[in-house]
């Protein structure tokens, strides 16, 4: 019986898979034209699972070599016979009961890397030799690397000069970028061996071919994924609303995508349902999990990303995407950031939730906490009343205005709301910034309850002329949304003579808003 995997690589026996042929012979493609490559994306994004699938389908003219540096150790990066021996081991193993069981891998008799050189060419010499490896990052901080890349880089242009032989195609896989290994060793401080370039600024893997296929999962994609499922267990499930959902939240993120669906299959009865994606979500935002501690660990060893990502989600300060940009560059390689319309957007919802808990939790750690409303007040059932709960949060935030300095306010007021509204909602429900909404005078939230979902717009008072177009931004919000009921949340920060304070329902153009002013 096949299953969701969230544990490793996945094969098309024992696993659901999404249909991913179509980025398989987008790779393919740079493999024909003999590219050199690395597949630098964040962690969980598929790479091993996508190599794997790349080796099983490329036709039998390629001679296949599928390589890891997990788990090596540092004794193989110690010194040039170390690695060069270590390495022609693995290859040999990888390459046994291959379609050619002729070739000799001189293991011990190979020293250093002009002999690798040497041998490695004559192997190559007649075979078409796809060289994968995975986990490069393992060997990132070894400067005996630097020469295994010169290496390459030294067959590729002696083949293209027609003066020896070199793998056909060579593809490395990791999180960083291969190219900026040189510049990154150079900023920790790492002795950087001359032998490898010229020039230190250049980077010994500068034959590398782009890199541009896409490998987040479309909707499109998801589904294939799902009618392997239904075939399997005949649900009676939507597959097109629920790849659409799982795609609303994930963005197409591996293996967030099939932990949704585990969670679903394994802990949720099978509740193949929009509802049903929701609760996985939720429940998934309560775990641990590898990918989640690393998002933790990223936030909290880079200060600048961290202060970065603080400012663009609870700040709501809108940021250009500046590929150049080193903060900008270190998000997209963790998998935070994407571009959409020149913007800095976070690439999915969960990880939305994930880093406003993150930052809620950590800035009001210490800080003095609206005393929330009695849940009961507020929950009857499966029923929320979200009128209510604003118009409390109204009185106890205007409370602490009293007792509180107004940059603090200024700060923190949409912080405050979020650690108000959560324990409400905790354990039925949860909420989501729409950050593709977000600017620096708005937030926009979505709260699902059950099966109630609140379109929430929390705006900085700025005169009664923006506050007329805080009504039409809610209800476009509200329209993509299909709702006809919204809430709009104006933080006012005048002196308490000018400031209004208004908690009402108003009509606008025959929909309904219930509008607090604080």
């Amino acid at each position: 019986m096949r299953r969701f995997n969230v544990t490793g690589l996945c094969t098309p026996e024992e696993d659901y898979m999404v249909d991913i042929s179509e980025k398989i012979e987008q790779i393919k493609q740079l493999i024909d034209r003999r590219c050199y490559f690395t597949i630098n994306r964040a962690r969980q994004y598929g790479k091993t699972t996508t190599l794997n699938t790349l080796r099983r389908t490329l036709p039998a003219e390629y001679m296949c070599i599928n390589l890891s540096f997990e788990g090596v150790g540092p004794t193989m990066f110690s010194n040039a016979q170390s690695f060069c021996r270590r390495f022609l081991w693995q290859l040999d193993m990888a390459a046994k009961n291959g379609p050619d069981e002729t070739i000799e891998w001189r293991n011990d008799e190979v020293t250093d890397f002009d002999e690798l050189n040497v041998h490695l060419a004559q192997i190559c010499a007649g075979r078409k030799i796809v060289l994968m490896i995975d986990e490069v990052d393992k060997a990132g901080n070894y400067e005996i690397f630097l020469y295994f890349l010169a290496m390459l880089r030294d067959m590729f242009n002696a083949r293209k000069l027609g003066t020896g032989a070199a793998f056909h195609s060579v593809i490395l896989a990791g999180v960083y970028d291969i190219k900026n290994i040189k510049s990154k060793m150079m900023s920790e401080g790492m002795y950087i061996p001359a032998e490898t370039e010229d020039k230190k600024e250049g980077s010994p893997w500068n034959i590398a071919a782009d890199f541009e296929v896409d490998m987040l999962f479309s909707p499109a994609e998801i589904a294939t994924m799902l009618k392997e499922y239904e075939s399997d267990h005949n649900t009676g499930m939507d597959i097109i609303e629920i790849s659409e959902e799982i795609y609303k939240y994930t963005s197409g993120y591996p293996f967030l995508v099939s932990r949704v669906c585990h969670r679903i299959d394994n802990k949720l009865d099978k509740e193949w349902t929009a509802a049903g994606v929701r609760n996985a979500v939720k429940t998934i935002l309560n775990e641990s999990n590898t990918l989640f501690d690393d998002v933790f660990k990223n936030l909290e060893n880079n200060k600048s990303l961290s202060y970065y990502i603080y400012e663009l989600l609870i700040l709501g300060k809108m940021k250009s995407f500046v590929r150049y940009d080193s903060v900008v560059s270190i998000g997209v390689r963790y998998g935070f950031f994407i571009n959409v319309n020149g913007r800095v957007i976070i690439s999915n919802k969960i990880f939305e939730l994930l880093m406003t808990d993150y930052f809620m939790e950590k800035d009001l750690r210490d800080a003095k906490q609206i005393v929330g409303v009695l849940q009961y007040d507020v929950v009857r059932g499966d029923r929320f009343d979200m009128e209510l709960c604003l118009r409390k949060f109204a009185e106890h935030y205007g409370e602490l205005y009293n007792k509180e300095d107004l940059e603090f306010l200024e700060r923190h007021g949409r912080l405050l709301f979020l650690s108000y509204l959560k324990p409400l909602i905790n354990g039925q429900g949860f909420y989501h910034i729409e950050s593709q909404f977000t600017d620096l005078r708005r937030m926009d939230i979505a709260v699902d309850f059950g099966r109630q979902q609140f379109i929430v717009e929390l705006k900085l008072w700025k005169g009664e002329k923006a506050e007329m177009q805080a009504y039409e931004q809610l209800l476009g919000y509200m329209d993509t949304k299909k709702s006809d009921t919204g809430y709009l949340v104006i933080f006012d920060f005048r002196s308490n003579k000018n400031k209004q304070r208004k908690s009402e329902w108003i009509d606008v153009n025959g929909k309904k808003i219930f509008e607090v002013i604080i």
